[in-house]
């Protein structure tokens, strides 16, 4: 019998008085969301406080509070939710700021911003301006934002940063730990300029709902005397989720590893056919559903893995579950699930490997236009924050249905989760002689090492051969000047030679930034051929070579003085 895991539950309550004010210039509100939206992208509230002294003072902040709300939860849920955040405030900072611009009325129109995120057991704080959000736990207050006001004593009110105030905008974000019983206090200059800390306290230690307490904190600022609007949101942490809920762990590891399965077996009403893939850590096979005749891939583990290796599989499982797109598999789900595994979309075919195993030789335009393929999936991934890590020959399909499939997401990365959180993280894996340079060094897998993986791909379907020659695992190589595929390959032109030596450049600075523009140089063609040097000047491959060279003119100096003084 299983127990439903209990989730993150919050007691919540706002209240927002103008106070003497002809005008409220102060808008807050929050999202409660509940199922996946709850864990992926978790419970937002935000207060703003208007700037300009008039009706457009609340047009940014209700447009502000309820955009965020609105836009926040339409990111990626592979996104970091700094990420998220950030790219929504940027956007309402240059809405504001360009439409502050168009009409004298609306000239100052901009807004102070604070948003609290909770999700799972951590907190994520975003604020620009003169909002404060406080924590109270064990009877102790903490400030956790900075006002962003001018220093100088006569400009003390007035603010210095604040969405739609200058075009370029700097949000500050922190995060910490949630404890149960933590309670937020987030409100505008209204309350806390009138409210001294220990009157805080004293309202926010009731154990009243958070709606009496928010209510009672802008009474208390109005009789306090205060001249402006005043806004309390207050938010109490009832309940916190496991450690293990995030990120489909907690579904997929209570669940027993199957035997290993033959042709013919039945799991969970589906028929296997054949193993199709048998690796270190995980197994494949194709399965059946005898209803339909439909064809699936299950995909699981030996049973000899471990913890590590099944919060891997639950990770893999939630990453391809968000990667909506013909160009990858699909997660299918099946009404029942006794053993720890997940089922994927069948595709007839065959990887561009095994075509080369068997002997295919790809055009030079069958090459250029599957790299472009290739790329615009790995577009898809960099979009929603995904970097695949192991692009290579062996995980891309090409279907009997024509399509090209990108398979394989047991090694990406995503900024939406800490890897630590989830399973013990290999330091940059993948296969050698896709691996960009900078990793061996230990930089982090980026897209652009993605997109180097893409080039170096493109290189082996058309030469066979790799651009720095073929690493084995364990070797620590060294990197020259790429060989330019055309030696082995002399039917490919010259402008799809320069563009795989842009992609395959040894500086990262030298590669494409990104997928689209790979793909626009493939599509331009001869057209517009790139310019890419074939060589790495002399004084590029080694800077101390000025140096060496000046040495070595002063010695041979030296020497002709000291010889012509000997002779004379």
């Amino acid at each position: 019998m299983s127990t439903k895991q209990p989730s993150l539950r919050i007691d919540l309550g706002h209240t927002s008085l103008a106070g003497l004010r002809p005008h409220n210039e102060d808008y807050c509100a929050g999202a409660t969301p509940d199922g996946e939206a709850l864990e992926n992208k978790g419970i937002l509230v935000a207060v703003a406080d208007g700037v300009g002294g008039h009706a457009n003072g609340r047009e940014a902040s209700e447009y502000c509070v309820r955009s965020l709300l609105a836009d926040y939860y339409s990111t990626p849920d592979t996104w970091s939710i700094s990420q998220s955040l950030d790219k929504v405030i940027v956007a309402l900072n240059r809405w504001l700021y360009s439409h502050s611009r168009r009409a004298r009325e609306t000239a100052g129109m901009a807004t102070t911003l604070s948003a609290l995120v909770l999700r799972g057991r951590r907190y994520v704080i975003a604020h620009v301006g003169d909002t404060r959000i406080y924590r109270l736990r064990n009877a102790k207050l903490s400030l956790l934002t900075s006002d962003h006001v001018w220093e100088h004593p006569e400009l003390s009110n007035v603010l210095s940063r604040a969405v739609g105030l200058d075009a370029h905008l700097s949000v500050d974000y922190m995060d910490g730990e949630l404890a149960e019983g933590d309670l937020f206090l987030l409100a505008s200059d209204g309350v806390w300029n009138v409210l001294n800390e220990a009157r805080l306290i004293h309202l926010l230690e009731s154990t009243d709902s958070a709606d009496d307490i928010a209510a009672r904190i802008t009474l208390s600022a109005i009789e306090a005397g205060t001249q402006d609007n005043c806004t309390a949101l207050v938010l109490r942490v009832l309940q916190l989720p496991p450690d293990s809920l995030r990120d489909n762990v907690a579904n997929i590891v209570a669940l027993p590893l199957p035997a290993r399965l033959k042709s013919g077996q039945h799991v969970d009403g589906l028929e296997v056919v054949e193993m199709i893939h048998d690796s270190r850590m995980t197994v494949l096979y194709r399965v059946r559903d005898p209803h339909n005749g439909q064809n699936y891939v299950l995909k699981t583990l030996h049973a000899e893995a471990d913890a590590a290796d099944t919060a891997a599989i639950a990770y893999e499982e939630w990453l391809a579950r968000r990667v909506a797109s013909a160009d990858f598999p699909q997660v299918v789900n099946w009404p029942q699930r006794s053993c720890l595994y997940y089922l994927m979309t069948w595709h007839e075919g065959a990887t561009l490997g095994r075509h080369l195993e068997m002997g295919r030789r790809f055009t030079v335009v069958e090459g250029a236009e599957l790299a472009a393929r290739i790329l615009k999936a790995v577009a898809a991934l960099h979009r929603l924050g995904i970097i695949h890590r192991d692009i290579k020959a062996d995980n891309l399909h090409l279907g009997a249905d024509g399509r090209l499939r990108v398979l394989d997401l047991g090694v990406a990365a995503s900024d939406g989760l800490d890897a630590e959180e989830t399973f013990n993280e290999i330091n940059n894996p993948g296969t050698p002689s896709f691996m960009a340079p900078e990793l061996y060094a230990g930089t982090p897998a980026n897209e652009s090492s993605d997109l180097y993986a893409v080039g170096v791909t493109l290189y082996h379907l058309l030469a066979r051969k790799y651009p720095y020659g073929e690493i084995e695992p364990f070797q620590t190589p060294r990197f020259g000047d790429p060989i330019p595929p055309a030696r082995f390959r002399p039917d490919i032109p010259e402008w799809l030679e320069s563009v795989i030596l842009k992609a395959v450049a040894r500086d990262p600075v030298e590669r494409f930034e990104t997928a689209e523009e790979f793909l626009l140089a493939l599509e331009r063609g001869a057209q517009r051929p790139l310019r890419v040097a074939r060589r790495t000047p002399l004084f590029k491959r080694d800077p101390t070579l000025g140096l060496k060279l000046l040495a070595i003119g002063s010695l041979v100096l030296n020497l002709l003085l000291l010889f012509l003084l000997l002779v004379r």
